[in-house]
C-alpha cells in the first residue's frame, strides 16, 4: 500500500484541516465582533461631540443655544396679551 492511499494518514489530515479551518472562522468572527465594538465606542463618542452648542470667534466662545431664562424671556414675549 502506498503512503498517499494509507487510511489513518488521510483520516488525521482531514481532522487537522478541519480544526484548522475552524480556529481561523472563529479568529475571523472575533476580529468582526472586536471590529463591531470598536465602532459602537466610536460612533457614541462622535454624537457627544456634535452637541457642543458653540462657535469659536476670536479667543471668544459663543453659545448657539438658548439658556433657560433666555427661553421663559421668549416665551413670555410670544404670548398673545388677553
Amino acid at each position: 500500500m502506498s503512503k498517499k492511499n494509507n487510511l489513518t494518514l488521510r483520516k488525521k489530515q482531514h481532522e487537522f484541516e478541519l480544526r484548522r479551518e475552524k480556529e481561523e472562522m472563529e479568529k475571523k468572527a472575533n476580529k468582526l465582533q472586536a471590529k463591531k465594538n470598536k465602532m459602537k465606542v466610536d460612533g457614541s463618542a462622535s454624537k457627544k461631540k456634535k452637541g457642543s452648542g458653540g462657535f469659536t470667534v476670536g479667543k471668544k466662545k459663543l453659545k448657539t443655544r438658548m439658556t433657560p431664562l433666555a427661553k421663559a424671556k421668549a416665551a413670555q414675549a410670544m404670548e398673545l396679551d388677553n
